[in-house]
């Protein structure tokens, strides 16, 4: 009786209640249009039967998946939802003009590109407020990561790319790699709407000059490139540049989110969670400690802050399955601080360990005045250069774009090198911190130099040293978009992400992979989220 009870508390009022709902071909998913959608104020919930922390990739489907199953499940996400237009008439604010939607309670905007010709003409300063972007910083690296609800979705390029079977099956030697590539990679790309830019409209448009350019660079070079998937709708985009669909991507929108075109979470998973009736979001509640209660049910402590960041409330839930989803920053520091204060004291010695940047390093090339990038460039990457089977310097450089709105003559790049360096995470005096060192961080920049050596050489170019704040400093490699590890899946957690220890205990994000993935990760979280969850609704939840 008390279960039905709870049950029905649930789903008294939800988050998308009068939102319509169309049904989705990709696996039965019903979906919800979240940014169009009218959002209302979830009655307050303090118990569940199961409780999602974070609605990034992995806790997206950890939702999407108990949402479908029938289990009640609440979802609490220390961002925003972004569906509430600004005083512009926007959702996110202009990566030009950026204003206090861009970054997370800060004063300043911290952009990748510091400066441009040396100069600090990129960042702005902004009021603090719950922003959609964050960087996180440690002694020797920062971390970028997304604010609201559907996490890095909200913020990344949307390059969907699998990557290598031979590197995944490295990386996990414990998981079946013919079931990924046969069963979960193809049922998360299904799910996240991935799709890819028409060949003979890439060739044709302005919009992707800068990518032909680099394209070229390393044909002259003797290597490969290779189209990339994308979670963008390459049919708005095209629509975008015919002038009948109002410019996101062909807008400079990106890094502080996209108004139109991108199929992030809140669009996909989120929407498919919130559509089945079972699933509740809170949000602006950020999840600070998880103990055990005496029934082996686990607690849950969050703070909820208001827009100016201010704690207004702390408040206590508890659930029977608890999914960790809040990121290799957030999920570790839960279970690293749960483990040191003796709230679960039998966690794995090797919770905190396993960290990685994935090899990130970020570079310019100065072309020459006949090699035009284009005043007009799509944000969203298309294209890499592929030398990942180089078994002495193995890189994947996803060709990114610089959308300044005027001709610059520079050729970007995100470099994902093979970086072997890991780190762990330590927890004392109420605070995290991380033993990576720029030293760790100066093999990825080696790795990328040798690369795009051979590329200034072919081409008779340069590297670009205006970018990164310093007049010396050609590789930011100071930074990384993809944090991965910390809980590290056949280590602190069993082959299926059960963390150990600890029943009905889960882990379903980034924190599972090793500190690389060889590509940009979000396509194999979603795939390693789709598979433990196949598993934990087979085997440990009740009929």
């Amino acid at each position: 009786m008390a279960l039905k009870l709870m049950q029905r508390q649930l789903t008294r009022r939800h988050i998308l209640g009068t939102a319509a709902l169309r049904t989705a071909a990709a696996l039965g998913f019903t979906r919800i249009g979240l940014q169009s959608a009218r959002a209302a104020e979830p009655d307050p919930v303090d118990r569940a039967p199961a409780i999602v922390v974070g609605s990034g990739y992995g806790g997206a489907v950890a939702a999407a998946r108990l949402g479908q199953a029938g289990i009640r499940t609440l979802v609490l996400e220390m961002g925003r939802l972004w569906n509430t237009p600004g005083p512009d008439g926007t959702v996110f604010c202009s990566t030009r003009a950026p204003d206090q939607r861009s970054m997370w309670f800060r004063t300043r905007t911290e952009a990748p590109l510091a400066t441009f010709l040396w100069l600090d003409v990129v960042n702005r300063d902004i009021s603090p407020y719950p922003g959609v972007l964050d960087r996180v910083h440690f002694d020797a690296v920062s971390v970028y990561v997304g604010r609201g609800v559907g996490g890095g979705s909200l913020v990344n390029g949307g390059m969907a790319v699998t990557p290598p079977k031979a590197y995944f099956a490295e990386q996990f030697p414990g998981v079946d790699a013919d079931e990924m590539y046969g069963t979960y990679f193809p049922r998360a790309r299904a799910a996240l709407g991935v799709n890819t830019v028409d060949p003979a409209w890439f060739e044709a448009t302005e919009w992707y000059r800068y990518t032909r350019v680099s394209r070229e660079h390393a044909r002259r070079t003797g290597l490969r490139t290779t189209f990339v998937p994308n979670v963008y709708d390459f049919v708005h985009m095209a629509r975008e540049a015919a002038g009948t669909a109002t410019r996101s991507a062909l807008a400079g929108e990106v890094v502080y989110g996209n108004n139109h075109g991108k199929r992030s979470l809140d669009k996909t998973y989120l929407a498919a969670a919130l559509g089945t009736g079972n699933v509740t979001l809170h949000t602006l509640e950020r999840v600070r400690a998880i103990s055990r209660a005496r029934d082996g049910t686990y607690v849950l402590t969050a703070d909820r802050v208001d827009l100016t960041g201010r704690v207004v409330e702390t408040r206590e839930y508890g659930c029977t399955y608890l999914f960790l989803g809040g990121g290799s920053l957030g999920t570790t520091e839960l279970l690293l601080r749960a483990r040191e204060t003796g709230a679960l004291p039998d966690l794995d010695a090797s919770v905190g360990a396993g960290w990685g940047t994935n090899g990130n390093v970020m570079l310019g090339r100065a072309n020459h005045l006949w090699d035009t990038v284009g005043e007009n460039q799509s944000t969203m990457p298309v294209m890499g250069i592929d030398d990942w089977a180089n078994a002495s310097n193995p890189v994947f450089a996803e060709i990114a774009p610089l959308p300044t709105g005027l001709e610059h003559w520079v050729s970007l790049y995100l470099a994902i090198t093979k970086n072997p360096e890991r780190a762990s995470f330590s927890y004392s005096g109420g605070s995290m911190r991380l033993g990576w060192t720029a030293a760790q961080s100066a093999v990825s920049a080696a790795m990328a130099r040798k690369l795009f050596d051979r590329i200034n050489a072919a081409n008779s170019t340069i590297y670009r040293y205006d970018l990164f704040g310093s007049s010396s400093r050609a590789f930011a490699d100071d930074f990384t978009y993809h944090p991965l590890g910390g809980c590290v899946l056949g280590k602190a957690t069993d082959a299926f992400g059960r963390v150990k220890g600890y029943p009905r205990l889960y882990v379903t994000d980034g924190s599972l992979v090793p500190g690389s993935i060889g590509v940009n990760p979000f396509v194999t979280i979603t795939a390693l989220a789709e598979r433990t969850m196949a598993r934990v609704l087979a085997e440990d939840t009740a009929p």
